[in-house]
């Protein structure tokens, strides 16, 4: 597919929002159970929070101006009991809906992480690692404002507003009315608040992740920075990015503090308000001191809403984006690739093949070969001519925009990609070594090989050649990507890696690229053991190490130049013969 049109549908697929229903839907109803228990501990917690300010009319009334001091000691009971049903429920809330939320967002990283593995190489090639890592990491935080106690607390708070709402009206009608003016009004801007607010925190989002994904950039190329004493220039890159970021803070701080502004004024003004009525109304004292612990009881759960409310905007936002992500079509299409093979012979073919990355720039133009099982397929051309392109497609990696691509007569676009790449090994030119020992490194494709295998692939890598001078041998820590090896030996690693994977189809970029002439002369008979009966492309711009090719394939310009085998093409004295004459004399 054309760049293009996969950057305006991903466009049109950002422009859209979590909808409260899909939240509800996807998050929240399929722990209704957990959630519904969490509810009638709050409303436990809530209804036992109203036995203080009840109890403050018969305590001013009843104890302190009729001195009956009978009752004291039921209502210290009453009021102590319902403290310690506040402390009770509060623990069990935290320990139910918090560790529930916590592990929410760990399957929702889980998920996203697993979707991030499905979708296209093309995707990532536009895409920066600490980027995603920091969508992975922290779009997801926000979910704990909808499972854990945010929510259950924001229903909490409705209901004591509620229920102290009707203790107001009950003792003065009035002065309640003269109380829900402002907290309506109070209501109206808290609403207007985080409909602006939500694309604020949406984009600090993608602030963060552009930050994060700069600074992973920075520090996997320290050595590049330090060689180019570079380290003012990321210092400033670095410093405008944070200085976004502080002032996306800047902004969405801005409203929510205006939003707890408005509701401070707007609770002092019903505050003075009741202090000037208060004496036209005929209340006793216990009376008018239970009207103004209700009001708290009814403003604070409000207040606090608004709190709770600018959390659950801010996971909003970052489901939002998480969705965003997860929209994304995975490249193993179980619509579309509905054929799973078996093991496979290896004949390639290409029928009629095109490619473009972009629209209207065409990489291959109408390429069509056949590579027969167990074959050897060389790739040569000058760079850009589009010989990692033919790789990519053969690897799976890229789809053709036009014209088809065959393994063992089966369309490779309908073929389910797990079953044909566990038969594929590749050997890239950089290849990528995890942190970690040399051991778990080769054992990376298959890790429950036995240690028999594991030696044998070692030995025909020449791994052992290097490994028998380390202290550790095999279980030498090799440090981030390989940092502590030589080019050489890295890519010993990954020949090894390649040989245990036992593929039926091998791509090799480069694969020698990096090696000495020495550790090449090792390499190639090793390469020769793996090659055999395995269908293999071979990428290379040392010619002379691709004589033995059963077919060389000259790539100019998106199309194949020139086909045929070493001494055939040798003997046409054409573009294939201009690259190895040249080569030859340098």
């Amino acid at each position: 597919m054309p760049k293009s049109k996969s950057k305006s549908k991903s466009k049109s697929k950002s422009k859209s929002k979590v909808t409260i229903g899909h939240v509800f839907k996807t998050i929240v109803w399929p722990r209704k159970k957990l959630l519904f228990i969490g509810l009638v501990l709050i409303i436990i917690s809530r209804l036992a929070g109203l036995v203080p300010p009840w109890a403050t009319k018969p305590f001013m009334d009843e104890i302190l101006v009729k001195k009956n001091m009978h009752m004291l000691p039921s209502i210290l009971i009453g009021v102590t009991v319902a403290i310690l049903i506040q402390a009770i429920t509060s623990f069990l809330l935290t320990k139910l809906l918090s560790v529930e939320a916590q592990h929410l967002i760990s399957v929702l990283r889980s998920r996203v992480q697993q979707h991030l593995l499905r979708l296209p190489t093309r995707f990532f090639d536009d895409q920066k690692s600490g980027a995603l890592v920091s969508r992975v990491m922290n779009d997801v935080e926000g979910v704990r404002n909808l499972v854990g106690t945010g929510l259950v607390q924001l229903i909490g708070g409705v209901l004591t507003a509620v229920i102290s709402i009707i203790f107001l009206i009950k003792i003065s009608p009035l002065m309640t009315l003269f109380v829900l003016l402002p907290m309506s009004i109070f209501g109206l801007i808290t609403l207007k608040a985080f409909s602006i607010i939500r694309p604020v925190f949406r984009e600090r989002g993608k602030i963060t992740a552009d930050v994060t994904g700069r600074l992973t950039e920075t520090l996997n190329g320290i050595r590049v920075i330090k060689g180019f004493n570079a380290e003012p220039q990321e210092v400033k890159v670095f410093e405008a990015g944070v200085e976004k970021l502080f002032l996306n803070v800047k902004k969405s701080l801005t409203s929510t503090s205006f939003v707890t502004s408005s509701g401070t004024f707007l609770v002092g003004l019903a505050s003075v308000g009741i202090m000037g009525l208060s004496g036209y109304f005929n209340l006793t004292a216990g009376d008018f001191l239970q009207f103004t612990m209700f009001m708290v009881f009814m403003i604070a759960p409000i207040v606090q809403m608004s709190n709770i409310g600018s959390q659950l905007t801010e996971a909003f936002a970052g489901l939002d984006r998480t969705e965003e992500l997860m929209n994304i079509p995975v490249e193993d299409d179980p619509l579309h690739r509905t054929e799973k093979i078996g093991l496979i012979k290896g004949e390639i073919i290409f029928n009629h093949v095109s490619f473009a990355y972009e629209e209207g720039k065409t990489v291959l133009n109408d390429v069509s070969f056949q590579a027969p099982e167990g074959s050897v397929t060389a790739l040569v051309g000058t760079s850009g001519s589009g010989k990692t392109t033919i790789a990519g497609l053969a690897a799976s990696f890229l789809n053709p925009a036009s014209g088809t691509i065959t393994v063992d007569g089966i369309d490779l676009s309908k073929i389910a990609l797990n079953s044909y790449r566990s038969q594929l090994g590749v050997v890239l030119q950089d290849d990528f070594l995890f942190e970690g020992t040399i051991r778990e490194n080769i054992l990376f494709p298959r890790p429950q090989s036995s240690n028999e295998e594991l030696l044998q692939a070692v030995k025909a890598g020449y791994v052992d050649e290097f490994t028998s001078r380390f202290e550790a041998g095999l279980d030498t820590v090799i440090g981030e990507r390989g940092v502590k090896l030589s080019g050489g030996q890295r890519q010993r690693i990954a020949i090894a890696r390649a040989i245990l994977a036992n593929p039926r189809i091998l791509i090799l970029d480069e694969a020698t690229s990096n090696l000495d002439t020495e550790s090449e002369s090792l390499i190639q008979e090793s390469l020769r053991t793996l090659m055999r009966g395995r269908t293999t492309f071979v990428i290379a711009h040392r010619l002379s190490t691709i004589r033995q090719a059963d077919q060389i394939l000259v790539i100019e310009n998106g199309q194949i130049a020139e086909h045929g085998k070493h001494d055939e093409l040798i003997t046409k004295k054409g573009r294939y013969f201009e690259l190895y004459t040249y080569q030859a004399r340098i």
